[in-house]
């Protein structure tokens, strides 16, 4: 039996649940992102739950709850989001650098739209989970002479070349 694992699910839902880590790392200085944001901290997080609600629709069918075409969306619009902030800071961190929080929302929403391209792309690892065959013998293959020890081939004899002959009867050469 061969199990197929999605490889595109599991990035969106990785990416999603960074993206909800990097909310609570510092993304400006001192300021996290629910101290940085008035409404992108809220939007971030409704992108990300959304996205991961979608990746484990599509990794266990039996739970799905939103439409899988949401998927391209959701991943846009958080790399969208997170780019422009990373762009153009809030009034609030003026002067402040980048920290931790803002580069890993950054490659999470990037590992997000990796994702989403290859869930749409159809790519999946196959693994096979049964025991492999063992070989057969062949008779043909399993009757034949021993090699010599120098390699020189050997000459079957007589009885393996005319198997019906009896040993009394001529041979003809």
């Amino acid at each position: 039996m061969t199990r197929r694992f999605d490889i595109g699910p599991v990035l969106v839902a990785l990416g999603a649940i960074v993206i909800l880590v990097g909310l609570f790392l510092r993304w400006y200085g001192t300021l996290n992102a629910w101290d940085a944001f008035e409404l992108t901290d809220v939007l971030l997080a409704a992108l990300a739950v959304g996205a991961l609600v979608v990746a484990v629709g599509l990794l266990a069918p039996e739970a799905e709850l939103l439409d899988r075409r949401a998927l391209p969306w959701l991943a846009g619009a958080a790399f969208v989001v997170v780019a422009a902030e990373l762009i153009n800071p809030p009034p609030v961190a003026a002067g402040q650098d980048l920290d931790l929080g803002a580069w890993l929302s950054f490659a999470a929403a990037l590992v997000m739209v990796a994702g989403t391209v290859l869930t749409f792309g159809k790519v999946s690892l196959a693994v096979a989970v049964e025991g492999r065959d063992r070989r057969r013998r062949v008779a043909a293959v399993d009757h034949r002479p021993p090699p010599t020890e120098t390699g020189a081939p050997v000459r079957p004899s007589e009885s393996l070349l005319h198997p019906r002959r009896e040993e009394g009867e001529p041979t003809g050469s």
